[in-house]
Formats: structure tokens, C-alpha cells, sequence
């Protein structure tokens, strides 16, 4: 893909041993699926994660998070961790594997 955020080949890596992910676009970026789950995005060099709504505010509570507001409101249940938060391999990992357990944990779609 010409101009395409480095960040989504830093997840195609982390997620390359996972069984049944697809890729879908989405919110002007790149959205990772798992068994036709939403997992984890790129938004404007930032990453999108989706994690339980039960977890929504000590997640936002972390830092370099805040609220996935892509269409004028806050989508409980998501997050985005700003470039800060996942300049380095093992803080990105982390991330991508949170929202990979969630998603795993979700019916197939």
C-alpha cells in the first residue's frame, strides 16, 4: 500500500503467528480482525485497541490513552494509544496482545 502507516506492519509482525486474522479498512486506517472481530486499528499514527467495557476507564486512565472518538462520540470499549504510548516493541506488543485476548474471547463471527 503506498503511504501506509509503518505502524500497521509493527502489528501485521506481532499478530503474524495468530490463527484467523483478517484486515479490513476502516476509520480512514487499518483495522486488524480477529474470527471477524474488531481487535486493534490504526488511526492517524495512533492505535486503536479494543478491550473489555467493564475495563473503559482504567483503561483511559493509562498513560498515553484517551477516548476513540472517530465519529463525534466515544465508543466505549476502545481506546487509542497515542505514538507515545507504543514507540517501543514491547509496549506495543502488550497492547495489541490485551486487545488480541479480548477479541479472542468473543463469539466468531
Amino acid at each position: 500500500m503506498q503511504n501506509e502507516d509503518p505502524l500497521n506492519g509493527r502489528i501485521r509482525q506481532i499478530l503474524s503467528s495468530r490463527r484467523r486474522i483478517s484486515e479490513r479498512k476502516m476509520f480512514g486506517g487499518v483495522c486488524f480482525m480477529i474470527n471477524g472481530n474488531m481487535c486493534v486499528g490504526t488511526w492517524k499514527g495512533s492505535l486503536i485497541v479494543r478491550l473489555d467495557k467493564k475495563n473503559h476507564d482504567e483503561t483511559l486512565a493509562e498513560p498515553h490513552t484517551r477516548p476513540a472518538d472517530m465519529n463525534g462520540r466515544t465508543m466505549k470499549g476502545w481506546a487509542l494509544v497515542e505514538p507515545a504510548g507504543i514507540e517501543s516493541e514491547n509496549d506495543l506488543t502488550a497492547w495489541v496482545d490485551r486487545a488480541t485476548t479480548f477479541a479472542e474471547s468473543l463469539p466468531p463471527k
